[in-house]
C-alpha cells in the first residue's frame, strides 16, 4: 500500500487512541472525585436534614485543617437543636486550640436548660483553663457538698482547744454552689475547705468553756459562715453545718504538768548547781587551811633559829629560855585540865 495512503489511516487511529485515553482520565477523575466527596457527603446530609447545615466547602477545610469534622458538625446540630446559635467556626477555633468541644456544648445546653448566663467565649475560656465546665454547671444547678477536712488530706477532725484547756474535735460539711463569673481565677475547693478549718480553729478558741461549744454547736457554723469565707473562690457557700463534735484530750491540765515538769527538772538542775558551787567551795576552803597550816609549820621551824640567833647575840640568856619552857608547860597543862573538865561535863 502506498505511503500516502497510509497517513490518514494513522492519523484516524491516533486521534481515536487520544480520545479512548482522556475519556479514561476523565472516567477515574470523576470517580475519584466522588470517592473524596462521598466520605463528606453522608455528614452534609445529616446536617442539611437536622436543620443544622455545613457548607461542603467547610468540611473539606476540615479535612485539610486535620480537624474532627464529625465532632464539629454532631456538635452544630445538638447546638442548633438546643437553640443556640454557635457557628462551625467558632467550634473549629475551640477545637484547634486543644479544647473539648462536646463537653462545652454539653454544658451550654445544660446552662440553657436552667436559665445560667454562660456565653460561648466564657465557657470556652474556662475549658482551656483546665477546669471541668460540665462539672461547673452542674454543681450551679445541683449544689455540691464538701467535707470539712477533707478525707483525702488523711485527717477525720479538726482538732481545736477551748479557753478552759479541753480539746474538741469537729467535722463539718459545707454546701456550696459554683460561681460561673468567678469559675475563672477563682480558688477552689482546698482554699474552701482551709478557710473553714480556720474558722472553726478559731471559733472555738475563743470560747471561754468547751460546754458552751457542745450546747450549741450551731455557734460554730454562723460564726465562721458570718466570715465571707467564699470570697474571690469560684464557689458561693449556702450553708455551714457541723456534722460532728466531741470532746479530746484535756490539754490545759497536760501542759500544766509538763510544765511542772519542766519546773521541777529546772530547779534539780539549780539544786545541783548551787551543790556543785558548795563543794568546790569547802574543796577551796580545805586547801586554804592545809596552806595556812603549811605556814604555821614554816614558821614554827624559824622559832629554833631565832632563839639560837638570840643566844649568840646575847638578847636571851639561859633563865629566860627556862621561863619561857616553864610557860608552854604550864599553858598545856592547863588546856589538857580543860580539855578534861569539858568532856567529864558532856559526859555527866
Amino acid at each position: 500500500m502506498p505511503l500516502q495512503s497510509l497517513i490518514p489511516t494513522l492519523a484516524a487511529t491516533a486521534g481515536q487512541t487520544f480520545f479512548t485515553v482522556m475519556l479514561i482520565l476523565v472516567a477515574l477523575a470523576v470517580l475519584v472525585f466522588i470517592m473524596f466527596a462521598a466520605q463528606f457527603f453522608g455528614l452534609w446530609l445529616q446536617a442539611r436534614l437536622s436543620g443544622a447545615p455545613v457548607g461542603f466547602g467547610d468540611l473539606i477545610g476540615m479535612w485539610f485543617r486535620k480537624v474532627d469534622r464529625r465532632i464539629i458538625v454532631l456538635s452544630r446540630i445538638r447546638a442548633i437543636k438546643a437553640g443556640l446559635p454557635i457557628s462551625t467556626s467558632q467550634m473549629e477555633t475551640h477545637y484547634l486550640s486543644g479544647g473539648r468541644v462536646p463537653t462545652v456544648i454539653t454544658a451550654m445546653i445544660a446552662a440553657n436548660r436552667a436559665k445560667i448566663d454562660l456565653p460561648w467565649d466564657t465557657a470556652c475560656a474556662i475549658d482551656l483553663a483546665g477546669r471541668d465546665i460540665l462539672e461547673a454547671v452542674q454543681t450551679s444547678v445541683n449544689p455540691k457538698v464538701i467535707d470539712v477536712p477533707s478525707p483525702d488530706l488523711g485527717r477525720t477532725t479538726i482538732d481545736a482547744v477551748a479557753q478552759d484547756g479541753i480539746q474538741l474535735k469537729a467535722r463539718a460539711r459545707v454546701t456550696v454552689r459554683a460561681n460561673i463569673a468567678r469559675l475563672i481565677g477563682g480558688a477552689t475547693e482546698e482554699t474552701i475547705i482551709a478557710r473553714v478549718g480556720e474558722g472553726i480553729v478559731t471559733t472555738i478558741g475563743s470560747s471561754i468553756s468547751h460546754k458552751a461549744v457542745l450546747e450549741n454547736p450551731d455557734r460554730i457554723s454562723k460564726t465562721v459562715l458570718a466570715k465571707g469565707l467564699d470570697a474571690a473562690t469560684a464557689f458561693e457557700i449556702l450553708s455551714i453545718d457541723i456534722a460532728d463534735i466531741d470532746v479530746g484530750e484535756n490539754v490545759g491540765a497536760k501542759l500544766q504538768a509538763d510544765q511542772a515538769e519542766a519546773d521541777k527538772r529546772r530547779f534539780q538542775a539549780e539544786a545541783e548547781k548551787r551543790r556543785a558551787m558548795a563543794i568546790a567551795q569547802e574543796t577551796e576552803f580545805k586547801a586554804e587551811a592545809q596552806k595556812n597550816k603549811a605556814l604555821v609549820v614554816l614558821a614554827e621551824a624559824e622559832v629554833p633559829k631565832a632563839m639560837a640567833e638570840a643566844f649568840r647575840s646575847g638578847n636571851m640568856g639561859i633563865m629566860d629560855y627556862y621561863r619561857m619552857k616553864n610557860i608552854q608547860s604550864d599553858t598545856s597543862m592547863r588546856s589538857s585540865i580543860a580539855q578534861d573538865g569539858g568532856s567529864g561535863d558532856s559526859g555527866s
